[in-house]
């Protein structure tokens, strides 16, 4: 009887696995192609009863200096339960609401072999006492010398830009703790991203304000546009930023499961640049969090379940995997992913509560993994 249900198990695998492997209007469903090396691949630096917290964003400028950034701490229970394996969610805790947190440790340093660099304590005090999500993006532009550190602080309404050792806050755009819709504030911003002459763009973003702001170089206000609506060129949320090709801009919009795609209308030495025109929008996700385009695709975590999806440039969704649930592997969400010059993609889970590095599985279709973010050569 063993023998007989194992036989049907592993018919029924297959049979679901040949069904999955159907085009539909999410692409083709397959296996992942990546794997995983170890349950944690990065050596803990949290000090005895404490644990990585929700980690909401990841930047890869090399494989040898990746940041993360971090909620804050989790403080374990005491006793630790039995089934912890460094981290919550292996207890059975979801900390995306804060369970168990201290506002330490919140942004790191690492190399792809998962050693610990620099860990940037000196800027807690810029999230402790924080009540609601904190900190939420970590980005830095293709086209500055300096590699400066962006980090969007959402539930603070703020975002600083920092030296890339960490020693220096450069600028600071908003004012802690206001929100409002002007030139000089933000409501709950998600996020940004960069052009070539040194303008940047602000996601503003969950609160409301459902625009995007052009900002010049020095930080000061340039223009805005977006507007938020049932429209289907209008934002319910402005979660994610990325730039492609022909200075395309990619909005995920999270609250619209969708993807709003902008054209760039003006020459880069024009005195109208930048000006962006709503060209398209891509469906078909359940609850998007992250996007990044390369040359010629993009990739979008989302989750419900937790999945990464690949589109073409056209929109059109080619290839789907699925990410555990269940095990030492396990995802509630990917709320960022980045991949370094190797091919191995770094995913930052909010709610189960820790980094996770997939390598390329050795017999992958190298047209699925994700690959450097865009830039203008």
């Amino acid at each position: 009887m063993r023998l007989l249900l194992s036989k049907l198990g592993i018919c029924a695998f297959a049979a679901a696995l040949s069904l999955a492997a159907i085009a539909q209007d999410s692409g083709i469903i397959g296996p992942s192609p990546y794997e995983y090396t170890t349950e944690t691949w990065m050596q803990p630096f949290a000090e005895e009863g404490m644990t990585w917290g929700g980690t909401s964003g990841v930047y890869v400028q090399n494989k040898d200096r990746i940041f993360f950034l971090q909620r804050g701490e989790t403080r374990l229970p005491s006793p630790v339960p039995e089934s912890y394996t460094r981290f919550p969610g292996s207890i059975g805790w979801n900390v995306l609401r804060g369970r168990g947190r201290v506002w330490q440790n919140c942004i790191y340093v690492v190399n792809s072999e998962g050693e610990v660099l620099e860990v940037w304590d000196q800027w807690d005090h810029l999230f402790k006492g924080t009540f609601g999500p904190g900190p939420h993006r970590l980005r830095m532009s293709p086209y500055d010398p300096e590699n400066r550190l962006w980090l969007v602080d959402e539930t603070n309404h703020i975002i600083y830009v920092f030296s890339n050792d960490g020693e220096r806050l450069m600028m600071t755009l908003g004012e802690k703790g206001i929100e409002g819709k002007d030139e000089t504030h933000y409501r709950l911003p998600q996020d940004v991203a960069f052009l070539p002459n040194g303008m940047f763009l602000v996601g503003d973003g969950l609160g409301g304000n459902n625009r995007i702001v052009v900002r010049n170089a020095d930080g000061t206000y340039r223009s805005e546009f977006g507007e938020g609506g049932d429209a289907i060129h209008q934002f319910a949320s402005v979660h994610s930023l990325a730039m492609g090709p022909d200075q395309k801009l990619y909005a995920l919009d999270r609250d619209k499961r969708d993807v709003k795609v902008f054209r760039q209308t003006a020459a880069l030495d024009s005195a109208d640049y930048p000006n962006y025109q709503y060209e398209t929008t891509w469906t078909g996700l359940d609850l998007p969090l992250d996007i990044t385009v390369s040359d010629d695709a993009a990739w979008v975590t989302d989750i419900r379940p937790p999945k990464i999806v690949k589109f073409n440039l056209d929109g059109q969704p080619e290839y789907t995997w699925r990410l555990p649930v269940e095990g030492p592997h396990m995802w509630i969400e990917m709320h960022s992913l980045a991949a370094d010059e190797e091919g191995n993609l770094y995913g930052t889970d909010n709610q189960a509560g820790r980094p996770q590095k997939m390598v390329p599985h050795f017999d992958a279709n190298p047209e699925h993994l994700v690959r450097r973010p865009y830039y203008e050569r």
